[in-house]
């Protein structure tokens, strides 16, 4: 990749994205960081998370990976505030620390439900509902202890679960307030039940791809004219099959931005495969998609 673009890249990723420092990010709508990895242990990624801000406030978390319930902690966010918890699918790095944020919760001033969002169930992995029996069921769950999150009783918010149908392909409401509008859409990830979230407030958009392969045409038109795109940049261009299978191809997410008409594009799930060949995979974004180009990192905020 030329030093020009690279110069050129960096600035644009500078002039929309805030220092990594902890705190709440600016503005009326915002995106934050929490993680910016995947499921590999690393110092300076934590597993997928992030919240959108609203007026100051943190109302919408998107998932809960290994390592976020600190960076949660040192964004300034406030369980109180939170709106809607909504989890891509059920992979450990996206999912792992739901039950230490809930835990947290306890000691939090709220008493109002909270809404929480997931996917149906596919082969090996449970829908929403199972997953939370699984982790709080008052009988067998790990975290029984916690089990008032499902009937709101020992002192805890009652979680009102909402469970999505991963299989299909059209958007579907999940969440509306104030201005603010949820929707979601089931996407590929392999054999692993998974969903998109797109969160539009005032006539601004912001969409999470999660994990999926790129190969869902409907995608495009859930993500089109969004001023925000957020992708997940786990893996080469040059990926064998089966991860080919999980993740897009740099290739396909700049051509997902292209034709979607985002005004930004943010790189996150940043792997050791995908990191070590960064400038090669942001040289073939740059060549077709045109629009800003950033790769997260950890409590970024992106102010739109």
């Amino acid at each position: 990749m030329p030093l020009l673009a690279r110069l050129m890249l960096l600035l644009t990723a500078l002039s929309a994205v805030s220092a990594a420092t902890a705190g709440p990010c600016d503005g009326p709508f915002a995106l934050q960081v929490l993680g910016s990895g995947g499921p590999e242990a690393n110092e300076r990624r934590a597993s997928s998370g992030y919240l959108v801000w609203i007026e100051g406030k943190a109302r919408i978390l998107v998932d809960a990976g290994g390592g976020t319930f600190a960076r949660f902690g040192a964004s300034g966010a406030r369980f109180a505030d939170l709106d809607l918890i909504a989890l891509t699918h059920l992979h450990a790095d996206h999912a792992a620390e739901l039950p230490a944020l809930l835990k947290s919760g306890y000691f939090s001033p709220r008493s109002r439900p909270l809404t929480i969002a997931g996917p149906t169930a596919g082969g090996d992995y449970p829908d929403l509902e199972g997953y939370l029996l699984g982790l709080f069921g008052p009988r067998q769950g790990a975290f029984r202890y916690l089990s008032g999150y499902l009937d709101g009783s020992g002192g805890l918010v009652r979680l009102e679960r909402l469970t999505l149908d991963a299989g299909r392909r059209d958007a579907m409401p999940v969440y509306s307030a104030d201005g603010l509008l949820v929707t979601v859409m089931g996407v590929t990830h392999g054999p692993v039940p998974a969903l998109a979230y797109r969160v539009d407030y005032e006539g601004r958009g912001i969409v999470l791809s999660g994990d999926q392969n790129g190969d869902d045409p409907e995608f495009v038109d859930f993500a089109l004219g969004v001023d925000l795109l957020v992708m997940d940049h786990a893996v080469p261009e040059n990926a064998g099959r089966v991860a080919a299978n999980l993740h897009a191809l740099p290739s396909e997410i700049a051509n997902i931005a292209r034709a979607a008409g985002a005004k930004q594009l943010v790189l996150s799930h940043i792997m050791g495969r995908s990191e070590r060949v960064l400038e090669q995979s942001l040289g073939l974004i740059g060549k077709r998609y045109r629009g800003r180009i950033s790769v997260a990192h950890d409590l970024m905020c992106v102010t739109l």
